[in-house]
């Protein structure tokens, strides 16, 4: 069992790692030609994006070039509330993102106290969203929305693959996702009851850690980056 230790508040508190993964397609506008061949001069000149790479793209000039951006936040926010999270998306950070494809990983050592909630915004690329662990594994295309918990184990491969290799991003094929992501407390009671998410899964280890990170059957884990298999890389603690 994947548990998740995470901040909360000046504590660790530890948690349950969900295995759902909730998605839908969404209508949202394609981005317009200026916003396009922004992306792209930012993806190619300035971040340099390699096989598996994640980065952060400047969300206010998208904002600025692109007024029609709102209606993919409302969109958004229609489909959460319509999954019983009232208002939480309006209150989380939202970031814009870049990846040519991405290795297996998790997220829980940074994002423990999170889930993440994607939307993508690139045309379909052959890319898939897959979850190895979980057992999911999701198209993306534009309009692609997905929420999920940032200790499950995930990668993008291409879709014709069982898993991530660099050699699927040739740099003369547009391989690129842009999406947006917001970042929802799993504390909320929205987010925690529609993830099923269990707490204080495992007290006394909380007790005896000091950083944020994600036990499997109670010790450290780690992710193989190309084949999203999970190895535990220590000793058990005393409550597994």
């Amino acid at each position: 069992m994947l548990t998740s230790h995470f901040w909360s508040g000046d504590a660790i508190r530890s948690r349950s790692v969900s295995d759902i993964v909730l998605s839908a397609t969404l209508d949202v506008p394609a981005p317009s030609a200026r916003v396009l061949a922004d992306w792209q001069r930012e993806t190619a000149s300035r971040l340099e994006l390699e096989p598996g790479d994640v980065e952060v793209m400047p969300l206010a000039r998208t904002q600025m070039r692109w007024p029609d951006y709102r209606q993919c936040v409302q969109a958004m926010s229609d489909w959460t509330r319509a999954l019983g999270l009232s208002n939480v998306l309006a209150s989380s950070d939202m970031a814009l993102m870049a990846c040519r494809g991405a290795h297996y990983h998790h997220d829980g050592a940074q994002y423990g106290s999170a889930a993440f909630c994607n939307l993508f915004l690139s045309e379909d690329r052959g890319l898939d969203l897959h979850f190895p662990h979980a057992g999911h594994r999701i198209p993306l295309k534009r309009g692609t929305a997905v929420i999920f918990d940032t200790g499950q184990p995930h990668g993008v491969i291409q879709r014709r693959s069982s898993g991530f290799n660099a050699a699927d991003f040739p740099p003369d094929q547009d391989c690129i996702q842009i999406f947006l992501t917001w970042e929802l407390p799993i504390e909320d009671a929205g987010v925690g009851r529609a993830l099923e998410v269990c707490f204080d899964v495992a007290r006394q280890t909380s007790t005896q850690l000091d950083e944020q990170q994600v036990l499997l059957d109670g010790a450290p884990v780690a992710v193989c980056p190309e084949s999203g298999v999970l190895n535990r890389t220590g000793r058990a603690s005393p409550d597994s």
